[in-house]
């Protein structure tokens, strides 16, 4: 789930770079970095923290160059060491190379496990470090044919950028599973980025989602680019979470409005309420990731929106905290009910997801405390049973409540008066039924092999 950007033959392109990294800032948090090449040299920077922790003007100073890549880090392979933060850089026998990943493979150990037998030395615990060890130990004649060779013996999600002294090469796995987007620069140069929202930021205009299965090949100096089938059979899945969660509200993911489909989500749920007997006073989002579902919901029911939940946005996710002790003060620090709006008062609380299910054991909790007199939980997607190995760092079946758990149960453990999931195919319908999903953490349907 991490962010990558890469940044073609613009002036100042690790400036650009920063601001595509900023602008996605809610795909990682553990650590940034920006390469960039300038006179058939790559220069690195990066270490763990916020883009703005790692970055000041002094050091993009320092990264000069018309072509740069950079990436925001979400631990999903690896320890999390300094040494973990990306992009990835070294020189082999072509030159210089680095290149920022997001996704996950399948297939890492097995070739970490080859490569070590062959003589690979490793110096971290990433699987993007595979790629670099793939594509050094190649024969072919050019970068193009050697990254050509890696991606066809990796397996997984990934999403790459690959920077060399005078090219730019960027990957998307044959699934799509994760999103990644080209757009034109204000001055003629490209970008290239997980998110569309890093366009807005920069004022490019967007032209397409790279494709399943292909390679675009830039060159520096060119404002032509290169495009390239990497696979014979493609299978696009992009990941249904992107839509629920991790993607900004304002981007477009492929071609569909992060926002607008939250709010339908939330429609949906509303609709599968239509003909019960709850009555409601009004509904309450969980602050943020909630709100367009709720406003859905709300706009579909009826029930009056309101904000009676105030999140403190200086307070990270909890979900990847490491212990329990932690994620609990972390809800509380994070959330704070409002309890002159909530005082005997019936409530939907719209959610986009249960993991654990502790949070919102925690939220429905602070909300009686607060005076709600009734507390219907409603969640934004399907019961998350399966683990999720493409690049979102989701806990062990062991640890998901509703791998274990039926919905009374679940409903029992959060303490509230009714809850209601959207079934799968209530999701792609809210989705369009014109594609097919990435859904492994709700049908356990792991289609990469």
């Amino acid at each position: 789930m991490c962010a990558i950007v890469g940044i073609i033959n613009s002036e100042d392109a690790a400036k650009s770079a920063y601001y595509g990294l900023f602008s996605m800032q809610h795909r990682g948090q553990e650590a940034s970095g920006i390469s960039a090449s300038w006179e058939h040299h790559i220069s690195t920077i990066k270490r763990r923290g916020l883009v703005t922790e790692v970055f000041d003007a002094d050091k993009l100073a320092r990264l000069h160059g018309s072509m740069a890549i950079g990436h925001n880090r979400y631990s999903t392979a690896g320890k999390g060491s300094q040494g973990d933060a990306q992009p990835v850089s070294a020189k082999y026998d072509l030159g210089e190379i680095s290149i920022v990943h997001n996704g996950n493979l399948v297939n890492k150990d097995e070739i970490r496990e080859k490569l070590v037998k062959e003589g690979a030395i490793f110096q971290s615990n990433m699987d993007t470090e595979n790629i670099l060890h793939l594509i050094a130990r190649s024969n072919a004649g050019s970068l193009q044919e050697r990254i050509a060779e890696a991606v066809r013996q990796i397996k997984g999600a990934y999403c790459l950028l690959i920077l060399s002294r005078s090219k730019m090469f960027v990957v998307r796995d044959p699934y799509g599973v994760r999103p990644l987007s080209l757009g034109r620069l204000k001055d003629g140069g490209y970008i290239v980025a997980s998110e569309t929202c890093a366009f807005d930021l920069l004022g490019a205009e967007f032209i397409r989602d790279v494709e399943p299965g292909e390679m675009l090949v830039f060159k520096e100096g060119s404002e032509e680019f290169k495009s390239v089938k990497l696979f014979e059979h493609t299978d696009p899945r992009i990941c249904a979470f992107e839509y629920i969660y991790f993607a900004r509200p304002d981007s477009q993911v492929e071609g569909k409005n992060v926002y607008n489909i939250r709010k339908k989500l939330g429609a949906t749920l509303a609709k599968k309420d239509a003909g019960s007997n709850l009555k409601a006073d009004f509904v309450v989002p969980v602050p943020d990731s909630g709100v367009p579902a709720a406003l859905g919901y709300a706009r579909e029911s009826g029930v009056p929106f309101e904000i009676a939940i105030v999140r403190n946005h200086y307070v990270g996710r909890t979900f990847i905290e490491p212990t329990q002790e932690i994620r609990n003060l972390k809800v509380k620090l994070k959330l704070n009910p409002m309890s002159e709006i909530l005082r005997g008062k019936s409530i939907v609380v719209v959610d986009d997801s249960i993991v654990r299910g502790t949070t919102s054991k925690r939220i429905v909790e602070m909300l009686r405390h607060a005076g709600a007199r009734e507390i219907h939980m409603r969640i934004a997607a399907p019961e998350i049973k399966y683990p999720e190995i493409y690049g979102i760092d989701t806990p062990n079946r062991a640890e998901l409540i509703s791998a274990n758990k039926t919905c009374e149960e679940v409903r029992e453990f959060i303490g509230a008066d009714s809850l209601e999931f959207l079934s799968i195919d209530e999701l792609t319908e809210s989705l369009g039924n014109e594609r097919k999903y990435s859904l492994v953490s709700f049908d356990g349907d792991y289609f990469i092999k």
